[in-house]
């Protein structure tokens, strides 16, 4: 498995980035979508990684700085066919890294508050992460549940 820095650039994560919008209109109301599509994922403030088995997409994840001592994971995702294999968990390992190198205090994220998104929540939970209330620019919202970890 390796992750790289990804430009955004590639047939793959393209695919892979629709998967996961579509997917996230088809489970949670219009409202309560934060995904974000390819234009906002290449904003200054968020670096993108990608996964990768051999020249198979496997992953992806993000790294948004909210400020100097705080980031919001963004855009965790693998192929609905390829899970189980540890790819996500890679993931969230090497944005926590990343997270430490720069020197932030707290990593938060937005997840569903529906049974599809189980799996995530557990995760995130295995690391660490604990529940917490809306951050950033986030309000409350009754679909979405909000977690955070102290680095």
């Amino acid at each position: 498995m390796q992750i790289e820095v990804d430009d955004l650039s590639r047939p793959a994560i393209h695919a892979l980035l629709e998967e996961h919008l579509r997917n996230m209109r088809e489970i949670s109301p219009p409202e309560s979508v934060h995904a974000l599509d390819l234009s906002k994922l290449r904003s200054p403030d968020i670096t993108f990684w990608t996964v990768w088995e051999d020249a198979q997409l496997i992953g992806c994840g993000a790294l948004k700085e909210l400020d100097r001592r705080h980031g919001e994971i963004k855009s965790m995702r693998t192929p609905e066919a390829l899970r189980r294999k540890g790819a996500g968990r890679a993931m969230l390992a090497h944005i926590i890294e990343q997270a430490k190198a720069r020197g932030y205090e707290r990593l938060s994220l937005e997840t569903g508050s529906f049974d599809a998104f189980k799996p995530a929540r557990q995760l995130y939970e295995s690391v660490g992460f604990v529940y917490c209330g809306p951050f950033g620019t986030y309000g409350e919202d009754p679909n979405s549940m909000f977690m955070t970890l102290r680095l």
